[in-house]
């Protein structure tokens, strides 16, 4: 693996390797399991590729949160990317009881109805498993992009989520999605094949349509509620905000 390692240093751009250092860095900050959960997008896979190629000295838990209503593309790049770079992706579902409940109160689409549902639905598909996924991990690793929206402009590398009592880290935090999809391109990163069908960011397949031109990234989330920010809470705080400010959390 450390061949490996040297050989995608020698022929990766600076900013490449910029990022195979920031892995090394938060194996180095973090005492414990570190996990990274990914969603199959672009970022999450061209990150899926850097860890890969960084090897053995990171040492990070692939997992995935299985929804029950993922897009089937999801489901075969989930196989092809454990294929291709010889990994094991964990995957967390919902809890039947907790689905079968929803399901009783609000009706099997009935995120719908209004935005608490929505976000309801989320806690029970996602938060809920994000919870068993993150068990007694110190660092909780993400593909999120300061630019991919207003809302996740705060984004940093490593700063600490103090609600799980760990830290969060996004080795891609200041990466464009242009220049995402050219390191996926070059190292011939397998995609899901809706991004080409105008599916810019990818959630449950009820929950996602293609993106429009001139729209933002994740307009095509939750199209039908008027909040900009239309997050399914897995990275928004108690106090709302995506991502808090450090100098707050100090405070905090």
């Amino acid at each position: 693996m450390a061949a490996q390692s040297d050989a995608f240093m020698r022929n990766s751009p600076a900013f490449e390797a910029e990022v195979h250092d920031r892995l090394i860095a938060a194996r180095a900050s973090c005492q414990g399991k570190i996990v990274f959960t990914t969603s199959f997008g672009l970022e999450d896979q061209a990150l899926t590729s850097l860890i890969a190629a960084a090897g053995s000295a990171t040492d990070i838990v692939f997992a995935t949160l299985d929804t029950g209503r993922l897009f089937p593309e999801v489901y075969d790049l989930w196989a092809q990317t454990e294929a291709r770079y010889g990994i094991i992706i964990r995957g967390y579902a919902p809890k039947a009881d907790d689905v079968e409940q929803f399901v009783r109160d609000q009706g099997i689409n009935g995120f719908r109805t209004s935005p608490e549902a929505r976000k309801r639905c989320c806690s029970v598909r996602k938060l809920l498993p994000l919870e068993r996924a993150l068990r007694d991990a110190s660092g909780w690793m993400t593909g999120l992009r300061a630019d991919q929206s207003q809302a996740r402009a705060e984004t940093q590398f490593i700063q600490p989520d103090p609600e799980r009592k760990l830290l969060k880290i996004s080795p891609l935090y200041d990466w464009s999605r242009e220049r995402t999809l050219d390191f996926a391109r070059r190292h011939k990163v397998p995609l899901n094949p809706l991004h080409e069908r105008g599916f810019v960011s990818i959630g449950c397949a009820p929950c996602t349509r293609a993106v429009m031109p001139g729209e933002p990234e994740r307009a095509g989330r939750w199209w039908w509620e008027q909040d900009a920010a239309k997050e399914c809470g897995l990275h928004v705080g108690s106090d709302g905000r995506l991502v808090r400010d450090a100098k707050m959390q100090a405070a905090s």
